[in-house]
């Protein structure tokens, strides 16, 4: 697919985040020289053509104090994996759970979920009500934590020459 030059050029305008203000599409809009229906429109077109996958916030959660940060990995059985991660990604201290392949024998772990706490001990809480939730469904888990912050960003289109 081939991004007509409106699109292409709402993508490089919003790929580094939108403004923080009450009403960033318009800004995003006037900026652009477009209306902010006609914005609203194509980011919508868009997403479901799957050329976006989403727009959301993505709060700085060491500003927010929770400087302890825990990827907690299990091994679930692969017929349940989905839906038991499904319940572990709804508990609102989960803010990402997924499912990965294993690397047997080294590595059993089929099912990701990402916890945030102000400390260690906060997060080793919350691992222990996913290990709740999880019950006999688990056979094995462990907790990798955050040594250092990296920077996370997508995928970034370039601007076009000329």
């Amino acid at each position: 697919m081939t991004l007509n030059p409106t699109d292409r050029a709402i993508i490089e305008a919003t790929q580094a985040g939108l403004p923080l203000v009450p009403a960033p599409f318009a800004v995003l809009a006037q900026t652009l020289g477009l209306s902010e229906d006609d914005v609203l429109e194509r980011l919508k077109r868009l997403k479901k053509l799957g050329v976006i996958r989403r727009i959301g916030a993505a709060p700085n959660h060491y500003r927010l104090g929770m400087t302890a940060n825990g990827m907690t990995v299990w091994d679930v059985d692969d017929a349940i994996v989905d839906d038991i991660g499904q319940k572990v990604g709804a508990l609102d201290f989960v803010t990402h759970s997924y499912r990965r392949p294993r690397a047997l024998p080294d590595w059993p772990y089929n099912l990701f979920a990402m916890v945030h706490g102000a400390n260690r001990d906060e997060v080793l809480a919350k691992r222990d009500q996913v290990a709740e939730l999880l019950g006999d469904t688990c056979r094995a888990s462990d907790i990798l934590f955050s040594t250092r912050i990296l920077k996370k960003t997508g995928m970034r289109l370039r601007r076009k020459e000329g």
